[in-house]
């Protein structure tokens, strides 16, 4: 019984209560869902930055993602040919147990080992003061990456899972909506250099970051 005095217990214990929170709130009256604009109208142009390829997204994973829009690609930094994947994952509703899968959960799935698990803060155009993302760095053999990752919806950056099912549950209640969406930066590392890998996410990231609002529903 000592289990249920413990953090993790009451933090399940409270993530628990709030998915069940949106159950009563949404499901007992009808959802609003957005009007969104497909994300392959993103630009493939930014700044800097340019599409060099197009990742679609196989239906064994979309049976997994159960995204209802995804935007799966490399860019490429015209100035030194540095490249990122980037990835967008959109959920209209998740009245049905869709709902963003975390990196935590599934690069170490993949094989992937987690070498570092943070969060950083990053100055952006169009919000009030930074955003606070994760940074998740892996490596598997001599592959390594660093991950930036957040969840968005209605303008609001979340990098903390559990703040993200607590706006759901607010924004059932308050707005009868259950939209969001999961970003994702990945940069490969070369020569052992975090830091370098790190900085041309967050370049990309301040490069698109005004399109990504207009792109997504607030």
């Amino acid at each position: 019984m000592s289990f249920l005095n413990t953090p993790y217990a009451r933090t399940l214990t409270l993530v628990l209560l709030l998915q069940g929170g949106v159950y009563y709130a949404v499901a007992s009256r009808s959802e609003l869902t957005p009007v969104a604009r497909p994300l392959a109208l993103f630009p493939g142009q930014l700044g800097g930055w340019r599409v060099t390829q197009e990742f679609p997204i196989e239906p064994e994973v979309q049976e997994v993602l159960k995204t209802d829009d995804t935007l799966n690609r490399e860019y490429t930094r015209a100035a030194d040919g540095s490249q990122i994947v980037f990835f967008i994952g959109f959920f209209k509703t998740q009245r049905y147990g869709q709902s963003p899968h975390s990196p935590k959960n599934c690069l170490p799935g993949a094989g992937y080992e987690p070498v570092e698990n943070t969060t950083i803060r990053v100055a952006v155009d169009g919000h009030d003061g930074p955003i606070e993302i994760n940074k998740y760095v892996t490596e598997r053999g001599d592959e390594k990456s660093v991950t930036l990752y957040w969840y968005q919806g209605h303008n609001r950056v979340i990098a903390s899972e559990y703040w993200a099912k607590y706006w759901l549950v607010v924004d059932a209640v308050r707005m009868r909506r259950s939209d969001t969406s999961i970003v994702k930066v990945v940069v490969p590392v070369k020569n052992n250099r975090f830091d370098d890998a790190t900085n041309i996410g967050i370049d990309f990231i301040r490069t698109m970051f005004r399109d990504l609002l207009a792109a997504l529903p607030s």
